[in-house]
């Protein structure tokens, strides 16, 4: 009688270091951020639909945005954008997966810095891209991220528009922010 109670303990406890020690984290609201700063015209667009997950225990980084959610404050440039340019209806989203380049001892209250190294797609068009960011743990259910890159318009086969009203920097700066929650 007694192996039967000692087995689910020792099964318990087994389970329990396990749920403890997993690290992965993930959201569905975090932002995404391109910045423009064409001769003529700068602007930005932002979306708070930025899906994501770090897994810190399999260093698994995944992260995608709806490209349609993007807004830049003028309709009629958002409508452009996705048309003609990003061509949303056939390719709606960009997404990164890749790995940190190591894993960071992060401590609750503290923040690490960080190098992430994977795939970038966008347009239909994937390419290696390394991505610095900050990781500041809250606490044990949540993580906090922050990314900056470049992307280059014709790295991606992303055209510019010629039209003056809709200038567009080659070079865009993507910003990420996202609060990520145990999952």
């Amino acid at each position: 009688m007694k192996r039967f109670l000692i087995f689910p303990l020792v099964f318990f406890l087994l389970l329990k270091p396990y749920e403890i020690k997993a690290q992965g984290f993930k959201t569905e609201s975090g932002s995404v951020e391109f910045l423009s700063k064409a001769s003529l015209n700068e602007f930005t667009g932002v979306s708070g639909s930025l899906n994501g997950l770090v897994d810190l225990e399999k260093n698994l980084l995944d992260f995608f945005v709806d490209l349609n959610t993007v807004k830049t404050g003028i309709g009629l440039r958002d409508r452009h954008m996705r048309e003609n340019y990003l061509e949303t209806k056939k390719f709606p989203f960009a997404e990164f997966t890749g790995k940190l380049e190591s894993l960071p001892n992060i401590v609750i209250g503290q923040s690490r810095e960080v190098m992430a190294k994977g795939k970038f797609k966008i347009h239909g068009v994937e390419r290696d891209i390394e991505v610095p960011g900050k990781l500041t743990l809250v606490s044990d259910n949540e993580l906090k991220l922050e990314a900056q890159f470049k992307v280059f318009l014709s790295d991606y086969k992303i055209d510019i528009p010629t039209v003056v009203f809709y200038e567009l920097s080659e070079e865009q700066v993507v910003t990420i922010k996202a609060t990520l929650k145990k999952n």
